[in-house]
Order: structure tokens, then sequence, then C-alpha cells
């Protein structure tokens, strides 16, 4: 269940050399060129979250390049913080246990995504003269990827976990004692169950499973022992559970279920017949209901919350509210996100941010109404804030009509008029773009370009007929959605046309790809971050633990099994269509990537080499499904602005420090030794 605790628990100036040979737009006359470093390095200090009783902040700091976990008693400076983690790469997470003894988190090897849950002990005790306490691997297991169902509370020592060390496909139900680290499986999976859904009372009131036809089951236990089938929702429909009613008698979901319901809402579920109530759906009636937090102790619910352009809550608690509402009012124009709270939930940790207002952190006591500043996790940023871009939220007409929205963000101080333009695709491909502070607008922004966020057809949040819209159309219809925002801003004139770019992460990347093959006259270069370029070795070599999602895959992208289907896929594959490539592309991709393998990079790179086309190539052996360790994404950064800059006319920052260009000549690879899969 997604309770509160655990829901939100989730200056240096360079110059531009005048004798470079890049052409510089107007803004570097009156904005300074940001250093890479100051948006992408390590933030000095971050997610910060209180312990259960308040006396401790921890917080993520880095050690030897990487962020590790520190801890302090709240009352100290954040210099007197002691270092709990002694780790070689981020970590996916992190969080208190109930009572305050263990702080857990999950980390993977190089990047695998095979994730296994860590216990350390912060009392001061367990140093015990060492330089850090005891950092115990609770899942020892190489080849396993752990997911956490429920921390207990009744029980703070209890973990509920899946993992699949016995089946790569399905996680078995553990019971995970953290102090012993001793492991008792509950149940064996041979049922494609994919979660379990605990109630208040910390019984596995409900199981959820994954038929082979892509469709969502939820069986509830019954007296006897067994589950019985109570819901289901269509593969293309969404459905996910939050928490239990306080009384544990019914579970509240969010469901799209059924033809007449086009957006997500806010439903309860009676796991004695599967019935339904409608609790609520956007008031406006044009997004899909995005998520709900519970609280703990009423175990009632606190807020709602959509996103159309921006984020919309809507309170049911009104004491909640009117905090929330008072931090608002200290904070105009600003977004307010509650990010940690104590176990009374009478003190917060909460971030005041903005599309162009630098992240910082505050305390807030409920009962005395005090609100003390913490931190800034990128304080040298603050300097530059007057020189950060809006981002705009627009709208525009694709191919066929269908409206699509995007937001725009333009170089500060430069006339809207010829601008380079970094189109940046989101990845998933469903998912979505957000309106905020976003590094690589602001960055590309400060380098001279407007950058393009567009939600084309096929991204969440949108209802189930603009998902849907996305069906069978990757590289095309969809595709369509992101040239149509190129042709809408050189129609207003604010675009060159000639300077058009485009980059992006995952489909991102893909999409990237597919712009320069299926549209190749409309981009001057591209950068690719792992992405596909076959989809038909994307399928095959898709992670085993997206067993349940594969049916999805098959009704969303195509399946191999019709001719119809290869058609499709082999139409959408940007590597057969790798001729019709003209503009120079930047390739970049993690070598233990599980979700799209590094033969996807190799296949275009050695095809794009073949034809003697302009193709560079990063490629990092401690990666994985993009760039966590700040040296490498560095790297990618300062090669993927110059590579962009040489072919759209902007600035770009030219120097590095040391180990960044010592990494970036260790992860360009040498195109001439590139082999393709056979």
């Amino acid at each position: 269940m997604k309770s509160l605790i655990y829901l939100l628990a989730f200056s240096c100036l360079f110059t531009v050399n005048l004798n470079s040979q890049t052409k510089l737009n107007q803004t570097a006359t009156s904005v300074p060129l940001i250093d890479r470093s100051i948006f992408f390095d390590n933030p000095e200090i971050s997610d910060g979250k209180l312990s259960p009783d308040g006396k401790y902040i921890s917080f993520m700091k880095s050690y030897n390049g990487i962020l590790n976990i520190w801890i302090k008693k709240f009352d100290e400076p954040f210099e007197k913080a002691r270092r709990l983690t002694n780790l070689e790469r981020p970590l996916a997470g992190y969080f208190w246990t109930h009572d305050g003894k263990h702080i857990i988190y999950a980390k993977d090897k190089g990047g695998n995504e095979n994730y296994n849950i860590y216990a350390v002990s912060p009392s001061a005790a367990n140093f015990a003269g060492q330089d850090i306490p005891e950092n115990r691997n609770l899942t020892p297991f190489d080849d396993a990827r752990i997911e956490i169902y429920m921390v207990s509370k009744k029980d703070p020592n209890v973990l509920m976990i899946g993992m699949n060390n016995r089946d790569p496909k399905w996680h078995d139900l553990y019971k995970l004692e953290i102090s012993s680290g001793k492991l008792t499986q509950i149940r064996e999976n041979k049922d494609r169950i994919t979660n379990w859904i605990f109630d208040w009372d910390e019984q596995p009131r409900i199981a959820m499973r994954t038929p082979e036809d892509g469709s969502t089951e939820f069986l509830a236990a019954s007296e006897n022992g067994k589950f019985n089938k109570i819901y289901t929702v269509s593969a293309l429909e969404s459905v996910y559970p939050y928490a239990f009613t306080k009384n544990n008698n019914q579970l509240y979901i969010e469901s799209n279920k059924g033809a007449e319901n086009n957006f997500i809402k806010l439903v309860l579920l009676d796991p004695k017949n599967g019935n339904t109530t409608d609790v609520e759906k956007d008031p406006m009636n044009r997004v899909d209901f995005r998520y709900a937090v519970f609280s703990d102790l009423s175990r009632e619910l606190i807020y709602t919350s959509y996103t159309d352009e921006k984020e919309r809550l809507y309170f049911r608690d009104k004491a909640f509210e009117a905090d929330y509402n008072l931090l608002k009012s200290k904070f105009t124009g600003t977004e307010i996100r509650v990010n940690s709270l104590t176990k009374d939930e009478r003190k917060w940790l909460f971030s005041v941010s903005g599309d162009t207002k630098v992240t910082t952190v505050y305390f807030f006591d409920r009962d005395s109404k005090k609100i003390i500043e913490q931190y800034t996790p990128r304080p040298k940023l603050k300097t530059y804030e007057a020189y950060l871009s809006p981002m705009e939220p627009i709208k525009y007409k694709s191919s066929d009509g269908m409206e699509i929205p995007a937001y725009l963000t333009l170089p500060k101080n430069a006339e809207p008029k010829k601008l380079p333009l970094l189109v940046f695709p989101h990845g998933g491909p469903w998912g979505r773009s957000y309106w905020g502070f976003n590094s690589y607008a602001q960055l590309f922004a400060n380098r001279g370009f407007a950058v393009l966020d567009p939600n084309f057809r096929g991204s969440t949040g949108y209802g189930k007929k603009f998902l849907d819209g996305g069906n069978l159309e990757w590289g095309k219809l969809m595709q369509d959605d992101i040239t149509w925002g190129v042709k809408h801003l050189v129609e207003q004139g604010i675009v060159d046309p000639k300077r058009v770019t485009i980059m992006g992460g995952s489909y991102g990347g893909y999409a990237t790809l597919a712009g320069l093959a299926f549209t190749p006259d409309v981009y001057a270069a591209g950068v690719d971050i792992v992405g596909p370029s076959n989809l038909f070795t994307l399928l095959n070599t898709i992670p085993p633990y997206w067993e349940a999602a594969r049916k999805v895959f098959e009704l969303r992208m195509g399946s191999e099994k019709t001719e119809e289907g290869k058609k499709l896929l082999k139409e959408a594959s940007p590597l057969f269509s790798a001729a019709k490539i003209k503009a120079p592309l930047l390739i970049i991709q993690g070598a233990n990537d599980p979700r799209v393998k590094k033969d996807e990079s190799d296949q275009i790179v050695s095809a794009l080499r073949d034809l003697n086309r302009t193709v560079q190539y990063i490629l990092a052996d401690d990666e994985g499904h993009g760039f966590d360790k700040p040296v490498n994404n560095m790297a990618m950064i300062a090669a993927s602005e110059k590579f962009l800059a040489q072919y759209a006319g902007t600035r770009y920052q030219e120097d590095m420090p040391a180990d960044v260009a010592n990494r970036l000549k260790e992860m360009t690879v040498d195109i001439k030794t590139v082999k393709a899969v056979k």
C-alpha cells in the first residue's frame, strides 16, 4: 500500500572562447555560460529524510564521487554528519524502518538492475571505532531482483518481499527479518502473481495476477486460504492498488476499466464481491487521476493529485490542507512537495521549487508553525537563478489533427526568432514530461537552444484514448507528433529549420533514431542515449522479470508472431532504414543495460559506419539503462553539447575536469572495432 511515509519517502563561470568556430546566438552576450557541473554533478546534499522520531536527519552526500547516506542529529550542522555507507555506485533509494533502528536501501551491480536489499543501523554504538557501521546485504543473490511489497509497522524488523532467484520471471513471496537476515518463503509463485496487497493489519488480502493475455486480475483471500478472482482489467487498461479503508473492508484502487472510462479515476473495490464505487475523478475532466496519499495514523485519504499542464492537488484532510496552504502563502509562485515526515506526522521536510526556482528544502513543525531552512541541493545554481529559462506549456496539432501537449523552454534574453532547436522526447514511451525544473532543458537553453519536450500520443496521463492512440504507431503517428512540433515552431518563426536537433534516452533515444531515419531532412544532428534500433531484438531480449508485460508490448508495438506484426516492427525499426540517415549521430550506451542491450547500439553503429555516415559511440562498462555515476554522466553531457553545437551553431563549454576528460576518453569507442550482432 502507498502510505504517506513510504509514498513521500520516493560557481564557476566559464567564458566563451572567441576564437572558436562555433556560431553564437545573441544569448551569449547577455547570459553567462553556466558550468555543466552546476546542473549535473552530485548535489551537495539531497534526499533528506527525518527519522521516525524526528531527532535525526539522514541525507545523501558525495564520498569519493558517489552519493552516500549520511546522518546527523536534527539540531547539528550538516558538517557534523556521520557517513553510514561506502557505495561504489549510486543506490536506488532508501528509507527508515518504523522504529528508527535501521535504514534500508537497494543497490544493483554496474546497472544490471538486480537490486539487493541492504540494512545499516544508524545508532552511534554500531560504529565501534570504525568509519562506518556494518552494511549487511540481506538478499545476497547475484542474479535476483528483489521487490518490497510491505514494510511492517507492527513489527518494524520485518519486510515482505518478492524474490526471483528460483524463477527469473516471477517473484516468490518471502518474509525477511532485518536483524538476522532470515528469509522465510511464504508462497511459491507458480501462478503469475505480480504483486501482493496487505491491509492495515498487515495481512496479505489481495494478490495481483497477470494471465498470458496480459490482463490484470485481483485475487482476494478467502477463509479457506484460497484466492478467488474478483476484478479484472484488460491488457490495455490501467489499475493500481493504494490502501485499504480504515476498517479494512474495501481497497482504494485507480482504474479506467470499461469503454465508458477514458480517464483513470479513484474507486473503492470490495474484496468480497469485486463491486466498485467511484470515489473521485478529475474535476476538470482533462487528465488521469495520478496518485493518492494516505495517513498511517488515521488510515484516511489525505489528498489526491492530477497533473495537467501543472500539478493540481485536492485535499480530504482539512488540517493537512491548511498547513499546506500556509506554506504556499510563504512561497508564492512555487511548487511545494512534502518529502518526509515523522511517525506522528507532525513534522515535515518539504521542498520548494519551480521551473526557474532552484530547489530548497525546509523543516516545518505543524504545531508551532515554525519553518527552518535546511539545505539547497545545488546552492551554486542560485547564483544563476536570474538566468534560468521559464518552461512554458504549449499545444499544437499533429499530422492527423490530434492536439499534442508539450513544454517549450526558450533561451533567456534571446529574441524568439530563428533559434536552434533541441527536441527532447521522453522515455517510456508510456510515461510523460512534467512542468518544473529540468536540468537538460536549462543546460541546453543556456547554450542557446529552444528546447521542446513533447508529450506525443502514447504518453500517459492524458486518458485512455490518447494513450491507445500510440498503439502500433512507433515510428509513425507517434513520430509525427514530434515532427509536427518542429513544424509548428518553424511556422511560428521561432526555430531555424536548418538548425533542428534531437536527443533523448530510452524511447527518447529510439525517437532520435527514428527521427533521423524516417524524417532525414528535419534534423541536423541527433544524440541517442540507450535507445533501441531494432524492435525485433528489443522484444527478444526484454528482462525475464518483465514477463507479465510481454503481451502489452506486443499489443502496443506489434507482434512478431504474425506477418502483419513483423511488417510493422521492421518498418518501425530504424536499423532497417539506416541508409536513409544523413545527419551526424552520437550514440551513448551502458554495457550492462538489461532493458536495451548493448547490441542495440552496436547494430546501428556498425551499420552507419559501413555506410560511411558520421557516427560517434560512447560506451560505459559500469552503467546500465542510463548513466548514474556523475563522472560518466558529466562526460556524456560534455560530449553531447559539443557534438550538437557543431551542427546547430550553439555555444558549449569547452573545458572539463581532468577526471571527466579521462573518463570520456575511456568511454569513447573506436567505431572500426564495433561488430554487429549476427
